[in-house]
C-alpha cells in the first residue's frame, strides 16, 4: 500500500512549487529532506531574489523595449546549444522564454509575489549582438529577497499540511530510488539524528535508523554540486582551464549532488556534467554560516579589473558583462583570483552582495532602508566587509595599496607598482573627453543611458587617483562555486529520461538537478535571474504532470 501520492525529495523551492501544485489537485505527498526544518526552503532562502521576466510592466516604466523574440535570441546565444544532447534543453529554453515573456508574472503575482520597481542589468555580455548576454535589463529582484520568493509556496504547502495533503520527513537521506520491475515505487534511506543547527549550519549525519516510503511518484528536487568540491572538480570543463586550486562556497554545505547519482542508479540519465556556472567576484564571509562562506559581489561597470599580476582583464571581461568568459580568461594566467581596484565613490554606488542576509532593506520590505541605501553613502552590509573582510584593502595611497596586495595574496610580491599605476593612469586620461577608445569606459556611459544604471547602479564617471575621489579600495576577488547547469534529463512534463530517451516510470526531476529543465535549459552559460525562475517552471510542470499521471 502506498504511503502517499508522491514522494518529493528535496524541500527546496522547486520541491515546494511541486507540492504546491499536486496539492491544488488534492494528492497527498510526503516531502523528505536530510537537514532539518529550520532549513525549509534550501538554497532558495539566501538568494537575491533576481527573476527574468520579460516586457513585463517593471521594464517598460523603465523605458525598457523588450520583447519574447529578442529575449530567446539572447538565450539561444548565450546557450549555444551544440550537442545532440541538447534537443531537450533547447525546447525547455523555447518553453521557458515563453513563460517569462507570458504568464510567469501574473501567476506569480497572484500568489502574493512583488517585485522592486527599478530594473537591473546583470550579465550583459558585451560582445555582438547575438552572442552572450542580455540586451536589455530583465533582472526583476523580489520584494523580499530569497524568502520572498519562497513564501507564497511555503504557504501554500503550510496550508496543505493543515489540511492532512502534506507531510514532512526531515532528517530523511535517501540512499535509493525503489524500482518495481521498471516503474519508480518509492525511496528508501537513513533517518538522521535531529538536529538544531541554524539554518544553513552545517548539520551532523549521526544515523538512528532506516526508513522505506512507496507512492506512485516520486520527484527528485535535491539541487546541485556546488558544495561539493570533489564532485565540482571531477566535472570541471577543459574549456574554462584546470580547476582551481582553491574555490570558496556560494551554497550551503547540503548542495552536495548525492542524488544525482542515486538517480542514476534508479536508470536516470545524466547528460552535460562539464556545464556549470561559477562566479568569479567571491569575497569571504567574514561571519561565515557555512564551510567557506562566500559572497558575491553584485558590481556595477566602473571597478578596474586586474590579474594577479597586475594586467586589466581584456575586452569585453568587464564587471558585470560576462562570468564564465572572465573565469576561462583568470584560470588561463596561473592563478586563481584577480583583483577590482575602485574608489570610494564608486564603492557607495556601485557594489551589492548578493544574499538575502546581506541585503536587510529588500528582504526586511523596508522602503525606508531602500532610500537610505541610495543616499547615506556607502551601504551597511558593504561597509562591514570593508572594515572585517579579509578581501578588502583600503588606503589613500596607491604603493600603501600595492604593498599591502602583494602581502594578503603572500607569496613573491606579484604587483609592481609601476605596472598598476600605468593601468590606472591610462584608464583616467580616457575621461579627458566626451569619447573614448576604452571600450569599458565607452560601457560605462552607454550603462549610464539607462535610467535604472544611472539611479542606483553607476558612479558618475571619474579619475581614481584624484584625491577627492579616494581613498582607493583593493578588493580579492576569488571562484565562488554556485551553480549546476547540466543534470537529468527530463521531457516537458519533468519526467526522468533513460538512456533511450523513453521516461522512466513514476520517475520527475526539478531545479538544479535537472539542469533547472531538461537536464540543461541554459547550455553553456546563463542568462542571470533565471536560476531560480527555473526552480519555479520546472517544479511547476512536474507536479502537473505527475497529478494527472496518479491515480
Amino acid at each position: 500500500m502506498a504511503d502517499a501520492d508522491a514522494i518529493i525529495v528535496g524541500a527546496g523551492l522547486a520541491g515546494l512549487v511541486a507540492a504546491a501544485e499536486l496539492a491544488d489537485a488534492g494528492k497527498k505527498i510526503i516531502i523528505v529532506d536530510q537537514e532539518p526544518e529550520q532549513s525549509l526552503g534550501g538554497q532558495a532562502f539566501w538568494s537575491f531574489g533576481g527573476l527574468f521576466l520579460v516586457d513585463s510592466p517593471e521594464q517598460r516604466r523603465m523605458r525598457i523595449r523588450d520583447s519574447h523574440d529578442l529575449a530567446l535570441e539572447d538565450w539561444m546565444g548565450t546557450a549555444a546549444f551544440d550537442r545532440q544532447e541538447d534537443f531537450w534543453p533547447r525546447k525547455w529554453a523555447e518553453a521557458y522564454v515563453g513563460f517569462a515573456a507570458g504568464e510567469k508574472r501574473s501567476w506569480l503575482i497572484e500568489r502574493g509575489m512583488k517585485f522592486f520597481p527599478v530594473v537591473g542589468w546583470a550579465e550583459r555580455g558585451g560582445g555582438n549582438a547575438y552572442g552572450h548576454g542580455n540586451s536589455v535589463p530583465r533582472f526583476h529582484i523580489t520584494w523580499g529577497t530569497g524568502p520572498g520568493v519562497l513564501e507564497p509556496f511555503v504557504q501554500r504547502v503550510r496550508e496543505a499540511q493543515k489540511r492532512g495533503l502534506v507531510e514532512f520527513s526531515f532528517r530523511h537521506r535517501v540512499n535509493e530510488i525503489v524500482r518495481t520491475g521498471n516503474t519508480v515505487t518509492g525511496v528508501r534511506g537513513d533517518v538522521l539524528e535531529p538536529s538544531s543547527v541554524e539554518r544553513g549550519q552545517k548539520s551532523e549525519r549521526q544515523v538512528t535508523g532506516d526508513f522505506e516510503l512507496h507512492a506512485q511518484a516520486v520527484i527528485v528536487a535535491s539541487g546541485g554540486i556546488g558544495g561539493n568540491h570533489v564532485l565540482v572538480r571531477r566535472n570541471w570543463p577543459q574549456r574554462l582551464g584546470a580547476p582551481p586550486k582553491r574555490m570558496i562556497t556560494g551554497v550551503p554545505d547540503h548542495v552536495d549532488g548525492r542524488m544525482l547519482a542515486i538517480t542514476e542508479a534508479a536508470g536516470g540519465r545524466i547528460i552535460n556534467r562539464d556545464r556549470m556556472w561559477h562566479y568569479v567576484e567571491g569575497i569571504k564571509n567574514w561571519a561565515p554560516i557555512w564551510t567557506e562562506h562566500a559572497i558575491r559581489i553584485l558590481p556595477g561597470p566602473s571597478s578596474l579589473w586586474l590579474d594577479a599580476r597586475g594586467k586589466r582583464l581584456p575586452v569585453p571581461l568587464y564587471p558585470g558583462f560576462d562570468t564564465l568568459a572572465t573565469l576561462s580568461h583568470i584560470m588561463s594566467t596561473g592563478f586563481d583570483y584577480s583583483w577590482f581596484i575602485l574608489t570610494k565613490k564608486i564603492i557607495q554606488k556601485e557594489f551589492a552582495l548578493s544574499g538575502s542576509e546581506q541585503n536587510p532593506d529588500l528582504t526586511g520590505k523596508s522602503w525606508r532602508q531602500v532610500l537610505g541605501r541610495a543616499t547615506s553613502g556607502i551601504p551597511g552590509p558593504v561597509k562591514a566587509f570593508m572594515e572585517k573582510g579579509e578581501d578588502f584593502i583600503v588606503e589613500a595611497d596607491l604603493p600603501k595599496l600595492v604593498a599591502r596586495m602583494n602581502a594578503l595574496a603572500g607569496g613573491e610580491p606579484l604587483l609592481e607598482v609601476a605596472q598598476v599605476e600605468r593601468e590606472i593612469r591610462a584608464r583616467d586620461r580616457q575621461l579627458d573627453n566626451p569619447f573614448s577608445k576604452d571600450a569599458q569606459i565607452t560601457a560605462l556611459r552607454g550603462a549610464r543611458a539607462y535610467l535604472g544604471d544611472r539611479l542606483i547602479r553607476t558612479a558618475k564617471p571619474h579619475k581614481m587617483l584624484d584625491p577627492q575621489n579616494g581613498p582607493l579600495i583593493a578588493v580579492r576577488l576569488n571562484i565562488l562555486t554556485r551553480k549546476t547547469l547540466g543534470g537529468l534529463e527530463t521531457d516537458l512534463d519533468s519526467r526522468v529520461l533513460d538512456a533511450a530517451g523513453q521516461p522512466v516510470p513514476g520517475l520527475y526531476a526539478v531545479g538544479e538537478v535537472a539542469g533547472f529543465g531538461g537536464g540543461g535549459v541554459h547550455g553553456y552559460a546563463a542568462l542571470e535571474g533565471t536560476f531560480l525562475g527555473g526552480c519555479i517552471f520546472s517544479g511547476r510542470s512536474a507536479g502537473r504532470a505527475a497529478a494527472k499521471a496518479v491515480a
